[in-house]
């Protein structure tokens, strides 16, 4: 039989942690006596300093969490380990990253992982985690801006009148301010791609078969307009009530635009082509606005003039003329997917444009 002590030790290293609670305890009398409290008992204080023989006395008691012990000694490892490697390695700081790489402590990992340093052509560090060199590229603005696909189809119809009317929306809530305008905008225009994504990958594996490239193709063209939106993020600045629009109208529409595909993936398509033609229209408006003077041509962002490889004194208007060319090549691009579907064929039948920009 194991004795007390032995049995204490074991408790001390696998037990679940100690927590303790108050309970009041009265002792007998008030002489100096009495109210000594030997180191053996368990933390006694006083709860009425008015009495002396009204005290608390700190028990201790066991609860069945085991994950916080095994936590703190897996965060002591981790700590040990991170150490080791950044001794062994000489790391004292400097990950690349979001906006443009800090010498903070470097970032080590159990698995072996461990984000490396991208620079660019002329050897400085690369700033930003969100795309890499290699997703950079060179817009093509001579795409025609005035092609225009004709409603001719009851679906058609449906769609041109569904984008015009979202179109009211947005003049009603950002007549002149167009950097919210191109802002709002992007949220939406980023969603489509995503959503056709989403469905075409379920898709192909459900039914082991290929998508034409066509996931890659809208993957693209999702995330390029992710990066509108990030760039015009630095040009509108927008305020507290405009992102929480964002959500009611983000909201509104993936949930719409899903159950649209569901339903019919070739209005979906012209959907979001006439999309695209509106995001030509208020870009065409932006840079009116900008040539009259009414809005600063401020220096480009950043971000801006590393993806788009823009010369560094690139200004604005240099940004929307790129990103409505980029609109113009997605309206091309869903025009295209749904004419597919409205010859009775599936996307998987063509070829994705890929790297259509």
């Amino acid at each position: 039989m194991m004795s007390g002590g032995a049995t204490r030790v074991i408790r001390s290293l696998v037990g679940p942690p100690r927590c303790f609670s108050t309970a009041a305890v009265r002792t007998i009398g008030t002489d100096s006596a009495t109210s000594k409290i030997p180191n053996e008992a368990a933390g006694f204080f006083t709860l009425n300093p008015g009495k002396a023989s009204e005290r608390a006395a700190v028990t201790w008691i066991r609860f069945p969490a085991m994950g916080a012990r095994n936590a703190s000694t897996v965060a002591l490892d981790a700590k040990v380990q991170k150490e080791k490697e950044k001794v062994e390695t000489g790391l004292a700081g400097g990950v690349a990253g979001g906006t443009g790489g800090t010498d903070d402590e470097a970032i080590v990992s159990y698995w072996g992982i461990s984000p490396g340093k991208v620079t660019k052509e002329d050897g400085t560090e690369w700033r930003w985690s969100c795309f890499r060199p290699w997703k950079t590229y060179k817009a093509n603005v001579e795409i025609d801006l005035k092609k225009h696909h004709v409603p001719v189809t009851f679906l058609d119809k449906v769609a041109f009148w569904t984008v015009k009317s979202l179109r009211y929306l947005t003049d009603l809530f950002f007549p002149r301010r167009y950097g919210c305008r191109a802002m709002m905008l992007e949220t939406v225009a980023a969603v489509p791609g995503m959503v056709g994504v989403m469905l075409l990958h379920c898709k192909s594996i459900r039914r082991f078969e290929h998508s034409g490239g066509w996931i890659k193709a809208l993957l693209e063209e999702a995330e390029n307009e992710r990066m509108h939106l990030m760039t015009f993020v630095e040009v509108a600045k927008p305020r507290w009530y405009e992102r929480a629009l964002v959500f009611a109208v983000q909201g509104v529409f993936f949930n719409a635009y899903f159950l649209g595909y569901l339903v019919s993936p070739k209005f979906a398509h012209r959907v979001t082509g006439y999309l695209e033609e509106e995001a030509i229209h208020s870009y065409t408006e932006f840079l009116k606005e900008s040539d009259a003077g009414r809005i600063e041509n401020v220096p480009a962002p950043a971000i801006a003039v590393d993806y788009w490889q823009l010369r560094p004194e690139a200004t604005l208007r240099d940004v929307v003329v790129i990103v409505r060319a980029d609109e113009a090549h997605h309206r091309d691009v869903n025009h295209f997917a749904s004419d597919i579907h409205y010859q009775g064929h599936e996307l998987k039948e063509a070829p994705a444009p890929l790297g259509y920009h």
